[in-house]
């Protein structure tokens, strides 16, 4: 496979993990958004506004929990780049563990009633850092790709370059750039979909998928590959 159908792999299983995820936490958590800070902070308000709505703390805490996952993907980094080791598998890894924690305190949770429990408060809050560790590193690690789980940059990227095409502007990059950008938006529209299919038969269980699709990323990295999945920064 060469390094373009791999970018191309990488950025569509990432955006339907993203989707997968972000839509699971949503509708088994009282419309939490484990991805999507805006979402939440939306949710915080309309939750002030009227408690009965949804979970104020679930929501708050989901913020710092986000944070923390940003915080920690970047230390891991850091610390892989002073070793002179490549970092995207241990970035992976850690966002793995979240992932499974969050899989693992749903399932204990389960069923979720009307209130947050402390095992759902837990698996939302898990779901938050997993998230927050993936969306620092695809900024951190995998900069050549589009991003896979903020979509309104996306569509709007998307929607440009359709309108440039159209109109036969002299861009020779437009049709790699829409390719990019256009591939990964589709597959998280779909990972949407799949969660909330998968929610409705199987409950958290539905969050194998996702797991086994870092377990896939981590076993196509291989040692002689990562070299060239150090830092690259961000357009």
């Amino acid at each position: 496979m060469n390094d373009r159908s791999r970018s191309q792999c990488q950025g569509m299983a990432l955006g339907f993990f993203a989707g997968y995820v972000d839509t699971l936490g949503f509708l088994a958590l009282f419309g939490l958004f484990t991805a999507h800070v805006t979402g939440n902070f939306i949710l915080i308000g309309a939750a002030l506004a009227d408690p009965s709505r949804s979970s104020v703390l679930l929501k708050f805490l989901a913020f710092p929990a986000f944070i923390a996952g940003v915080a920690l993907a970047r230390l891991l980094v850091v610390a892989a780049e002073r070793r002179g080791v490549a970092a995207l598998r241990p970035a992976l890894a850690m966002e793995l563990l979240f992932l499974l924690g969050f899989m693992g305190c749903g399932l204990a949770a389960s069923p979720v009633g009307g209130e947050v429990g402390p095992l759902a408060m837990a698996a939302g809050l898990l779901g938050a850092a997993a998230m927050g560790a993936h969306s620092a590193t695809s900024r951190l690690l995998l900069g050549h790709l589009a991003p896979t789980s903020m979509m309104t940059g996306n569509v709007t990227q998307v929607v440009i370059d359709l309108v440039d095409l159209l109109r036969g502007a002299d861009d020779p990059g437009v049709k790699e750039r829409l390719v990019k950008f256009v591939w990964p938006l589709a597959a998280f529209a779909i990972g949407c979909v799949a969660a909330a299919f998968g929610f409705h038969w199987f409950g958290f269980a539905a969050l194998a998928l996702p797991v086994l699709i870092l377990l896939a990323l981590l076993a196509a990295e291989k040692p002689s590959q990562v070299g060239a999945s150090l830092r690259q920064p961000a357009a």
